[in-house]
This record gives structure tokens, C-alpha cells and sequence, in this order.
């Protein structure tokens, strides 16, 4: 090949790659833009902060979501993983007010439930799809079905409410701000710095790259697969459990319906994002910025009659097929 050719190559590749890195943060621009030209309101300080506010919820998850996809895996079970341990915080906070009282240690202590069952699920998940030797997409179909029927058990049908003189305590977590910042997006900020710096500064994020890429060159490479992969499933149920965390003070309630679809707009933040959807690369900060689009899309929708607000799941669907359309081409060109 000639150095002509080489050069024209390298371009070529270097445009591909930043249109696939800065391809998520255009778009978040231009629906800005659009947002503001459909509504003023859109672009107030109020309305911004509760986007990003609100986005924060699905974010997190999405960053536990792209360790997950960037290894080669799914899971579906987020929304219902979500509902189920939002569910067992209650409970569990309730139960303690009468032994422990009316404190933060007793949301603590809930706290601590909810990262111990997110561990746990994530742990099933990754288990039974390693040494069952089960695909993800079945395997995290069932438990979201086992997850959302145990909520819905334990609220009996209805709904769990979380004890009010509690819920005045633990409120702040959500509606509260430091710095002029909500704390949700201070979490939000710190859990995705953390999922950058493991995915593409330590060894177990190559592995998950490594393991997306090509799973059988990795094993003859003594990788240790199934434990990487595993370990993909225990990220995301840890993310799943920081998000419930700060999730439960805004409504102070738990029920079937409570998680509904998040699944959707995790793995739709991921993929238009510039994560493939077939694993082997990562991009964590294109995550974040399709959380917040996904969530900007959702105001906008709520902000113009235009189009029905009830229609921003059949909008999300459309972003995902495209979004894994204009991968495939690009792969193809």
C-alpha cells in the first residue's frame, strides 16, 4: 500500500472514530437546541436540573450495563432487580424504626440491604449465564420476571410505603444539593469516573473488552472468562443498588409498576452511546450522554403535544434499531 493510501486510511479511520466518540455528544446538542426551539421552558435552569436530575436514576445503571455489554452480555433484569430491592429497603427500613428508631441509621442500614442484594442478583445473574452456560438475554428474561412477581408479592398487589417520619430523613438524598448540584448527579458523576477509570485503566476492563471481542482468544489468552464475565453481571447489580439508593427518597414508595422499562433505556443509553451491542468496546461517557438525550427526549415529549407523551417507549425503541443500524454500517464501510 502506498503512503498515499495509508494516509487516506488513517483519515479515514480517525473521522470514523470521533464521529462514533463525539457522535452522542452532537446529538445531545442538537436536542438541546431542538428542545428549546419547541419550548423556552425547555432551556430554564428548573427544567435542566430536573432532566438531569431525573437522568441520573438510569445512568448509573446504564454505566453497570456497559461493563456488562462491552463483555458480550445483557441483562434485562434492571428494572425489575430495581423494584425488587426498592421493595426490600422498605421493608427492611420499616421494620428497623421500631427497634432502631426514627434515624439515619436506620437508612443506613437499609442502604446496606440494598447493596447487598444488588450484589447478590448481579452474582445469580452472572453465575447461572457462566456455569449454566445459559445465554443472558434468557437468563436475566427469567429473573426479571422472578424479580417483579417478588415485589409484587410483598406489596401484596399493591404498594410499599416507606414509614413517613423516615422518609422525611432520608428525602434530602434526592431533593437536596451540594455545591448548587443535586446530589443524584454527584453520584451519577462519581459512579461514572469510576466506571471509566476500571474500564479502561485496569486490568479487569481490558479483560471485559478482551472477553467482547473475541471470547475463545481470550480464554487461550488465560483469561478467565467466566469469572470476568460474572463479575460484569456483580458491576451491574452494585450500579442497580447505588440508583435504588437514591431512587426510594423521591417517591418513598415501591411497587410492581416501580422500574418499569428502565431496562430499556439503560441498554438504549449504552448503545447510542457508541457501545456495540455485540461487546468488544466501551464508551462510558457516550453512555452518560445518551442517559441524559434519553431523558431530554422524554421532557421534550412532555413539553409539545406534537407527539404523545406515552409514545417515549416506542421512541426509545426506535433509537436503539437505529442506533445499532448505523454501527453495522459503519463496521461495514
Amino acid at each position: 500500500m502506498s503512503s498515499k493510501a495509508q494516509a487516506e486510511t488513517q483519515t479515514e479511520r480517525r473521522l470514523n472514530l470521533d464521529f462514533r466518540v463525539l457522535g452522542p455528544f452532537v446529538a445531545l446538542a442538537l436536542l438541546m437546541i431542538l428542545g428549546t426551539v419547541i419550548n423556552a421552558t425547555f432551556i430554564s435552569s428548573a427544567n435542566l436540573t430536573n432532566v438531569l436530575t431525573r437522568s441520573a436514576f438510569i445512568g448509573i445503571i446504564a454505566v453497570g450495563a456497559t461493563f456488562v455489554i462491552s463483555a458480550g452480555g445483557i441483562d434485562l433484569s434492571v428494572g425489575s432487580m430495581a423494584a425488587f430491592i426498592s421493595g426490600v429497603m422498605i421493608i427492611a427500613m420499616n421494620h428497623f424504626v421500631t427497634t432502631v428508631g426514627v434515624n439515619w441509621t436506620t437508612v443506613l442500614i437499609g442502604m446496606g440491604f440494598s447493596v447487598v442484594l444488588g450484589l447478590a442478583a448481579g452474582m445469580i445473574n452472572g453465575l447461572v449465564t457462566t456455569k449454566g452456560r445459559i445465554d443472558s438475554f434468557i437468563v436475566t428474561l427469567g429473573t426479571m420476571g422472578i424479580y417483579r412477581s417478588l415485589v409484587t408479592y410483598l406489596a401484596d398487589g399493591g404498594t410499599l410505603s416507606l414509614n413517613f417520619q423516615l422518609r422525611g430523613i432520608y428525602r434530602p438524598v434526592y431533593y437536596d444539593s451540594f455545591l448548587g448540584v443535586p446530589i443524584p448527579l454527584w453520584v451519577f458523576l462519581v459512579v461514572a469516573v469510576i466506571g471509566w477509570v476500571v474500564l479502561n485503566k485496569t486490568r479487569f476492563g481490558r479483560y471485559c473488552l478482551a472477553i467482547g471481542s473475541n471470547a475463545d482468544v481470550a480464554a487461550y489468552s488465560a483469561i478467565n472468562v467466566d469469572r470476568i464475565r460474572t463479575l460484569t453481571y456483580v458491576v451491574q447489580g452494585l450500579c442497580v443498588a447505588v440508583a435504588t439508593i437514591i431512587y426510594v427518597p423521591r417517591l418513598g414508595s415501591a411497587s410492581a409498576s416501580t422500574g418499569v422499562l428502565w431496562e430499556l433505556e439503560a441498554i438504549a443509553a449504552v448503545i447510542i452511546g457508541g457501545t456495540a451491542l455485540k461487546g468488544g468496546t466501551s464508551r462510558l461517557w457516550g453512555t452518560v450522554a445518551g442517559a441524559i438525550m434519553l431523558s431530554m427526549i422524554g421532557n421534550i415529549l412532555n413539553l409539545t403535544d406534537a407527539i404523545s407523551q406515552y409514545l417515549n417507549g416506542a421512541v426509545q425503541g426506535v433509537i436503539i434499531i437505529v442506533a445499532v443500524l448505523v454501527q453495522r454500517s459503519g463496521k461495514g464501510r
